[in-house]
This record gives structure tokens, C-alpha cells and sequence, in this order.
């Protein structure tokens, strides 16, 4: 059911275009995936996997990547505007536009500052566009937020590096710079900007995607940048947008079916290079950031984050960062019985609640075992919280003020209809849902509450 929902997500993304790309065939997915399953049996016992083996190499990250993976930082886009025209930028650059993250802008870098104090964030990577463009702009908000937390704050910059000269450097340095990563896609692989960083910015990263073609070059690359003091390799998966299909779609790549539609080859090539790298002793710390990491675990701590704010007492946040709520109904008599119970069992008010025709009685899952289930139906319904600039007035929201000028909105939205649990299924769910344990039960019910509860585990299926 979930491959056929994302293909036909990805057949409404393309439209007529969909059918001109080379989708990968039932026999090349067998083939591809053995291929990859052999290169991560070599990577077994030498690298360190993370966040459910859909990340490697995790034993030398940088910093702003560990953060990443804790999912405790804010991006902000400086700008939109961009210099050079990468044929995989995946959005387009021409407007410079207000620094903005999750959809909502910022004017003033005191505002971003009280929206980085207010929401907790352990790190704050510039981006764009390229920041380089608007260095001022970029300068002053870096300024302030390290004047505000000071080592409190780890922060990174992007840049194609262009435009970056040894005087900018310093003043970035001494803004508080701890990290600049380069794009020496952007350059044809050269690395003298990235060099010129070296010894200035305290860490000094070449982050790029992993192109297929450049993979021979890409090779002798790995011991020119260990040479050159770079401290770490990013590499990433190729994917394809509505706005990169002309340049990519040209190229004859396998595409790959997902949230998002990837490029096969990319990955192959990323962990090829991983493990070129090994057999050859460079010692340069490579971390390949696949697409399913980024989009399963930064989306999972962006909803977590948020739902912190609006969801109710009786309510639980789940691995995936979904609000889950768990009903019991039946007749009044019995839900006020219930309720009574878990009054005289001296559990807070707090923990549950009845709705106002007093048939249904919501509770969170510490009072499971709590619970008599003989004479009621079950059921669990799921939301997410996202931020926004300003109220939509169609869902549930919260207002959160930053300061005493400026707010954010947060909105609590319906992820899906409410699914119904029946008796003989409670303790399935059970199992599942509260011992997180393994349910072999497979139907869309299931899927469906697997994929709210849990963030998935591995490298994406190839189909």
C-alpha cells in the first residue's frame, strides 16, 4: 500500500514528465540492492551507523552534524539568491528575499535570536541561496546569536565559496563562525577557497552531492582534501525536484520511488567512495547523508519540537514526532466509571479527560495498564504541529510569543482519520504501540499506525 501511494504521489509531482524518466525495473532494484548490501557488509565492522542505520559514518561527525542528528538545530536561509547555476540545485535562487526558517521570515536578528532561545535549538546553520551574497546581512545575524548564547550555540555556514575572501573569513571567525562547509561542486571540484578556510574558520567541511559521473575524480579528490587540512566529507543523495528536471532528468540516471524522488547511482556512488576510502587508508572522515535521513529524521524532530507546545496533558508525543491521542468509549455510565477509577487511583487530572458528552474518555498512555478495556472500543487518533507565520484559522493553534513584538503560530493538524481499535486488537496494540515491540500484523491499519509511531529503520527500498 505505501508503494503504491508514493508512486502515484510521484506520478501527480511530474505529471506528463513522469513518464519520461528511467524508473528502475524489478530486475535492477534485485540487482541494485544486492550491490548495496555488499557494500554496507563491508562498511559493517568499520564505520558506525546512526539514526536507525540510515546514516555512516557516525563516528567522526562534525559537530552541526551531530546536532543534526538530534535534530536541535534551526536553518536559517539568509537569502534566496544564488551566484552559480549547480545543475542539481533543487529550488530556484533569484530573489534575495528575508532570512527565513520554516516558512516563517525575519526581518530583525533579534527576533531569530528570541525564536532560537524560545524553541531551544542547540545549533543554527546559515544557508541560502548563498549567504556570501548578503554578507552583511549574514555577519550581523551570526553576530547575534553568538553574542546571545556564546558556546551555548554551535553554527556552520554553506557557501559555493566563490565569493569568499580571506578578509571575510576572519570577520566570520571572529563573529563566532565554528564551521564553513563548501560546495566544490559549484567550482568543478576546486578547492583553493576551501583551503584559504583552513586555519581561519575553526572547521572547515567540503559538503557536496555524490555525482555519479565525477566518481573517478571524486576519488583523487578524497586525499587532496586530507592533504589540505579539510576536516570533514558531507556527501549527499542526488534527488530530483520540479525545478532540477531539465538538467537532471537529461542525465541518465535510475530514479528511485520515495517522498521524494532520488537518484540511484548517488547513492551507490556515495558508498563506494566510502569504501574506496577505507581500502586505501585516506583517513579523511566521510559521512553519506542519504535522503531518507534527512527527510525521516529532521521532519520527525521538527514535529516533536513544535508539538511540545500544543499538545494536551493527556496527549503523547511519538517517536515520529506526531501528537497521539487514545479514546476509550462507551455508554456515559461506564466512561464516568472509569474516570472515577483512575481518580481514587490518585492519577492527576491532568492525565485524562472526558469530552463533554461524556462517552469518551481520552487518557495518556502511562495509564494504560490502568485501564479495564472488557466494555469499551479503542481508538487513536494522530496530528501533527507545524509552525507557521501566522494563523490559518482552519485548525486548532497557539500563539507563542518570541518577545513583545513578534510571534510565531503553531497549528495542531488532523495527520489522518481517526483509527479504530477493536477489542481483540488491544492488545496488538499493546504490544506495538505501548511495549514497542514487534506486531506481525501487516494490513493499511497497521501500516498506518506504524508510520506514525516509529521512524523508520535503513537506507530506502528500492522499487
Amino acid at each position: 500500500m505505501d508503494r503504491i501511494r508514493l508512486i502515484e504521489c510521484n506520478k501527480k509531482e511530474y505529471g506528463e514528465r513522469y513518464d519520461c524518466l528511467k524508473w528502475l525495473s524489478e530486475d535492477e532494484a534485485r540487482n541494485a540492492s544486492e550491490l548495496r548490501k555488499e557494500l554496507l557488509s563491508y562498511l559493517e565492522n568499520r564505520v558506525q551507523f546512526g539514526s536507525k542505520h540510515s546514516k555512516t559514518d557516525c563516528s567522526t561527525l562534525s559537530q552541526g552534524c551531530e546536532i543534526c542528528g538530534q535534530g536541535d538545530w534551526s536553518c536559517l536561509f539568509i537569502n534566496g539568491k544564488c551566484n552559480c547555476r549547480c545543475f542539481y540545485c533543487p529550488t530556484e535562487q533569484n530573489e534575495i528575499d528575508l532570512p527565513t526558517t520554516n516558512s516563517v521570515k525575519f526581518a530583525k536578528s533579534a527576533d531569530y535570536v528570541d525564536y532560537i532561545d524560545k524553541f531551544g535549538f542547540k545549533g543554527v546553520s546559515i544557508s541560502g541561496g548563498e549567504p556570501l551574497l548578503t554578507f552583511d546581512k549574514t555577519l550581523t545575524f551570526i553576530s547575534a546569536v553568538k553574542r546571545k548564547f556564546g558556546d551555548k550555540i554551535y553554527l556552520w555556514l554553506y557557501t559555493n565559496g566563490t565569493l569568499a575572501r580571506k578578509d571575510m573569513l576572519l570577520k566570520l571567525r571572529d563573529a563566532g563562525l565554528n564551521e564553513i562547509r563548501f560546495d566544490i561542486g559549484a567550482t568543478k571540484y576546486n578547492l583553493k577557497k576551501a583551503e584559504t578556510a583552513v586555519g581561519v574558520i575553526p572547521h572547515v567541511t567540503v559538503e557536496i552531492p555524490a555525482i555519479p559521473e565525477d566518481y573517478e575524480l571524486m576519488k583523487l579528490k578524497l586525499s587532496e582534501m586530507k592533504n589540505a587540512g579539510i576536516n570533514y566529507l558531507n556527501l549527499h543523495q542526488l534527488r530530483l525536484t520540479p525545478h532540477n528536471y531539465r538538467n537532471i532528468a537529461k542525465r541518465n540516471y535510475t530514479f528511485l520511488h520515495g517522498e521524494k524522488v532520488t537518484v540511484l547511482e548517488s547513492e551507490l556512488t556515495a558508498l563506494n567512495l566510502l569504501k574506496y576510502s577505507f581500502e586505501n587508508s585516506i583517513g579523511l572522515p566521510i559521512n553519506y547523508c542519504s535522503f531518507v535521513y534527512k527527510n525521516r529524521f529532521q521532519g520527525a524532530a521538527s514535529r516533536r519540537r513544535n508539538a511540545a507546545f500544543i499538545k494536551k496533558s493527556f496527549e503523547d508525543i511519538t517517536e515520529n514526532g506526531y501528537i497521539r491521542s487514545i479514546c476509550l468509549t462507551g455508554n456515559t455510565e461506564d466512561i464516568l466509571r472509569q474516570a472515577d477509577e483512575l481518580k481514587k487511583s490518585g492519577f492527576i487530572q491532568e492525565l485524562w479527560s472526558l469530552d463533554s458528552s461524556k462517552n469518551r474518555l481520552f487518557f495518556s498512555e502511562s495509564l494504560w495498564k490502568s485501564v479495564s478495556f472488557n466494555q469499551f472500543n479503542v481508538s487513536v487518533g494522530y496530528a501533527e504541529a507545524k509552525i507557521l507565520p501566522a494563523v490559518s484559522y482552519r485548525n486548532f493553534f497557539r500563539e507563542i510569543n518570541l518577545n513583545k513584538t513578534r510571534k510565531v503560530v503553531i497549528e495542531k493538524m488532523k495527520a489522518g482519520d481517526e483509527i479504530s481499535v477493536s477489542r481483540n486488537e488491544i492488545s496488538l496494540f499493546e504490544q506495538l504501540v505501548i511495549n514497542k515491540e514487534t506486531v506481525s500484523r501487516n494490513d493499511e491499519k497497521w501500516d498506518s499506525i506504524r508510520k506514525f509511531e516509529f521512524i523508520r529503520e535503513g537506507f530506502q527500498e528500492y522499487f
